[in-house]
């Protein structure tokens, strides 16, 4: 057994039995509710109408709910005596897609791109589960009272996909205006996890995220006088290669790294030799040290190609974007052995950390003790079949992606309950 494993081996002092019961009683109209969210996502920073519905019911419920906190992100309150505060978070956005699954709620809403394009909308990452999660949870946690003490924070958070929203709340004062949490909890749907089960990972689980533009510099001419020029195109192809070798041979092998370029814009015509070329590039690591080595080898790396090419020294934007995750670990066994009382070893899964993003680590950052776990989203049947195909699930952000959603939150709903009343069994200073 681990050393953490064996601070917490002690037997669970929740009963599943009692809110396994409730959820069952109450799954039909919750699959309602997700189905609504479902049908009219809205995508970052535009969650106006989603952020309503979702206070709305959380006022029904009983929280006192305040609205436009860094943006449209919203905390409800349900204060129940003495004990710690936990935090218990969702995402409101969902994502420019244009679905494609075919379901008699599917998403019809549109929204215009920044380019002036058209596109669908859809809830392709789960968010609209995660609402629903939370909203049976919260409505549990108002009808039981007497299984716990303390206070319970709910927020909704704008722009999780722009890997923004967490760090506008804050800036907004977060953590100023309402109780800082002892604790911080969330989950993510996996399309790769069959409906029923659990997914936990202690200690990094996700990884930095960092967008880079390069802007590569030449001296435009005619396509069929080079000599007369410096290419952009060419020098910017050299560098995607040399950008390659900085994974492979500069980081240690054991810290897992990926400098992806996603994009490459240069040219206008066969025979015209342009004055410039735009790379577009994605940054993933872990540890700090590493993500400060990969960026400071990509400046190095584009600013020797501009040597090698006679070339004007590049221009290079680096945007920070969301840190990584990193789940405490004595929070993450206390929660997990929890999990395996309630739906057994088999049903509880460690599972590998992700070159993803998920802006829930800033309140990590911010001080207090976060988990996030992973909730099986895909029916086993429905994986088996993909299998025998030999297909790939669709991945979450998939135009055909969905869960199934009744089973999906019946276990969510579950396992968010008897994680919230493990945490609110003690004070925060309490082994």
């Amino acid at each position: 057994m681990l050393p953490l494993e064996s601070a917490f081996a002690d037997p669970p002092r929740q009963d599943p039995t009692r809110v396994n019961a409730w959820v069952a009683e109450q799954i039909g109209p919750l699959v309602e509710i997700y189905q609504d969210f479902h049908a009219h996502p809205e995508v970052s920073f535009e969650e106006a109408e989603t952020a309503k519905r979702l206070a709305d019911h959380l006022k029904s419920a009983g929280y006192e709910v305040t609205t436009d906190v860094g943006g449209h992100g919203l905390v409800a309150i349900l204060n129940n005596g003495d004990g710690p505060t936990v935090m218990l978070r969702t995402d409101l956005d969902g994502l420019p897609v244009t679905e494609n699954t075919e379901l008699v709620y599917a998403s019809k809403q549109t929204v215009k791109l920044e380019d002036g394009t058209e596109s669908g909308v859809m809830h392709a990452c789960g968010h609209d589960i995660h609402m629903t999660n939370v909203l049976g949870t919260a409505r549990y946690m108002a009808t039981h009272r007497d299984q716990w003490h303390g206070t319970l924070m709910i927020i909704g958070q704008p722009a999780e996909e722009k890997g923004e929203g967490a760090k506008a709340m804050l800036e907004d004062g977060l953590f100023e205006r309402f109780p800082k949490p002892d604790y911080a909890i969330a989950l993510h749907v996996d399309p790769n996890l069959p409906t029923g089960t659990v997914g936990y990972r202690s200690g990094y689980a996700m990884a930095n995220v960092d967008s880079v533009d390069i802007y590569v510099q030449g001296k435009g001419g005619h396509g069929a006088h080079p000599d007369a020029t410096v290419d952009p195109i060419v020098q910017a192809a050299q560098l995607i290669l040399d950008l390659q070798t900085i994974v492979s041979r500069e980081i240690n092998p054991t810290d897992p790294a990926v400098v992806t370029v996603g994009a490459i814009h240069g040219g206008t015509k066969h025979n015209i030799i342009g004055n410039e070329c735009h790379l577009q590039l994605t940054v993933r690591s872990y540890g700090e040290e590493v993500r400060k080595q990969l960026l400071e080898a990509i400046q190095r790396k584009a600013k020797a190609a501009a040597i090698s090419y006679r070339a004007p020294e590049p221009k290079i934007v680096i945007s920070e974007g969301t840190p990584s995750l990193f789940n405490d670990k004595h929070l993450t066994w206390r929660i997990v052995k929890n999990f395996n009382h309630a739906f057994g070893d088999e049903k509880v899964v460690p599972v590998d950390p992700s070159m993803g993003g998920e802006d829930f680590s800033r309140y990590g950052i911010a001080g207090v003790p976060i988990f996030m776990y992973r909730l099986g989203a895909v029916d086993a049947k429905r994986l088996e079949r993909y299998a025998q195909l030999g297909q790939e699930p669709p991945s979450l952000h998939s135009p055909l992606f969905y869960p199934d959603a009744q089973d999906c939150l019946e276990t969510g709903i579950n396992a968010t309950v008897i994680a919230l009343l493990e945490l609110f069994e003690h004070k925060p200073d309490q082994p």
